[in-house]
């Protein structure tokens, strides 16, 4: 009786349903919670039944049945006939009048490949053609009961015959080629950010001999990507470049991309450009309400400065890199904001005690609690932007009237801590000598790599961290230069 219901329940959960592909351990277990125990007589017939067929069928079950030719491997230049192979897949001869019907009733087991064809002709009878059938869900030439029967209802043998598929170059994904080129257990890294027309590739060490042939495959399996370039250097903390090298394509790094609705040109081997930013670069912009000022001490080509402009913001932007200055400039006139950004070349400390603490020293007195208006300052910089804080200790000399008007500073940086928020706070009050307990939020952006992250430090600048309160006689002297812009406020300021 045992023996017997296993092999029911055996047919009824492997067999009933063309979509199944339960292993056979797995089916084996299921026996064993029927039955209380895993009987040694099932043991035998499921050796027999299973493992012994015969290698044609065997290799229909491969779930590597769609890897391209063996030959490949080790492949260092590009040979796209060498990736023929022909399998033997399931198909059903139908007559094409009802082929549509065949496939609506088959659709759990008709081949869903990408570039595979689902219906083919037959060259033998023109009024006939072959529904091809994923090996994978028919592993055995045969359909279960549901789909026999759906054929049944049509009129349709439902006797499954073999087909012979070619497989060539253009059937394969990027990753399916590369894994079969790479040696086999080696990391095959098919994924890439893409800038505009170029495939920016991060190739590990053993991926490097074959370099050229992963830019081909990947410009090849990516419609628009023109060029695939692999990045030779880490990136150059004073001007955030990197050396690359062209594996594939033409030699244009020239680059136009769309990032939140809003267009940017740039040379992609001069300046910095991340696209996985893309979503951080609209987080922080979404904070800034029209009439607010923003200070962007490391601007690039302008992915802060150019949306927080065309919000109505006022903004200064900076970028110590010549290539980025003269990109944001093209970019600003682009997007038709050159009248609203204020641009500068210069060394991210010298912009913040310069244009950035003149506009502080003009703009806080009006920023009154409850006019609406914030003054936010950018560093995107995270290898370097927590050491710039300590530029904000007494950046400002007065008495601060409204703790509401203390400017914002959303600083970037990474770490590889266990607890990276807790290690970019304590850097940041390091920099700024004052504690940002209770004052401060941190948001992770991304993980950059294993175990490194990188974050967004919001704080408001403690006031007396950007103020210096003036001696006596120092006060008397600024009062009198400040008195009439103060007055109304009850400001007493004045840039140090």
């Amino acid at each position: 009786w045992r023996l017997g219901y296993c092999a029911r329940l055996l047919k009824t959960n492997h067999f009933r349903t063309a979509a199944s592909n339960t292993s056979f351990p797995a089916v084996w277990m299921l026996l064993a919670q029927h039955s209380g125990r895993i009987p040694g007589l099932f043991v035998v017939v499921k050796k027999n039944t299973f493992f012994t067929m015969p290698e044609t069928v065997e290799d229909k079950t491969n779930p590597e049945l769609y890897l391209p030719h063996p030959g490949v491997r080790g492949m260092t230049l590009l040979d796209r006939e060498a990736f023929k192979r022909t399998v033997v897949v399931p198909a059903l001869r139908v007559k094409k009048e009802i082929v549509h019907s065949v496939l609506k009733s088959l659709r759990q087991s008709v081949l869903q490949r990408p570039g595979l064809k689902r219906v083919v002709e037959d060259p033998e009878d023109e009024g006939s053609r072959f529904v091809i059938l994923d090996p994978h869900k028919v592993p055995e030439f045969s359909l279960g009961e549901p789909e026999q029967q759906a054929l049944k209802q049509l009129s349709v043998h439902a006797e499954v015959c073999q087909y012979q598929l070619e497989l060539t170059y253009e059937h394969f994904k990027s990753e399916e080629i590369l894994r079969a080129v790479l040696p086999e257990g080696q990391e095959v890294t098919s994924g890439f950010s893409r800038v505009g027309h170029i495939a920016h590739l991060n190739l590990r060490d053993h991926q490097l001999p074959y370099r050229h042939l992963i830019g081909q495959v990947i410009m090849d399996k990516n419609p628009g990507i023109t060029c695939v370039v692999n990045k030779t250097s880490i990136i150059d903390s004073t001007y955030r470049n990197f050396e690359m090298e062209v594996l594939a394509g033409e030699n244009n790094l020239v680059t136009k991309v769309k990032e939140n609705n809003i267009s940017y040109e740039l040379d992609f081997s001069k300046v910095y450009w991340n696209p996985r930013l893309s979503t951080e670069h609209g987080r922080v912009v979404g904070l800034l309400r029209a009439g607010d000022v923003l200070a962007d001490v490391f601007a690039g080509v302008g992915p802060f400065a150019i949306p927080a402009a065309r919000r109505r913001c006022r903004v200064l932007a900076n970028d110590l890199n010549p290539d980025s200055f003269r990109w944001l400039l093209h970019n600003c006139r682009l997007n038709k904001v050159h009248g609203e950004v204020r641009a500068f070349n210069m060394d991210g400390r010298d912009f913040l005690r310069g244009p950035v603490r003149e506009e502080l020293s003009r703009e806080l007195p009006l920023l009154k609690e409850g006019q609406g208006a914030a003054f936010h300052i950018v560093m995107n910089l995270p290898a370097l932007a927590l050491e710039f804080l300590g530029v904000f200790r007494h950046l400002l000399v007065g008495e601060p009237c409204s703790p509401a008007a203390l400017p914002t500073v959303h600083c970037y940086g990474f770490s590889k801590h266990s607890d990276p928020a807790r290690d970019i706070r304590e850097r940041a009050e390091a920099s700024l000598g004052a504690s940002l307990a209770g004052r401060c939020s941190t948001f992770l952006v991304r993980n950059v790599a294993p175990n490194k992250e990188m974050l967004c430090l919001s704080f408001q600048i403690p006031a007396d961290v950007l103020y210096k309160r003036p001696c006596p006689d120092e006060g008397k002297e600024q009062a009198s230069q400040v008195a009439a812009p103060c007055a109304a406020s009850g400001w007493s300021l004045l840039a140090a």
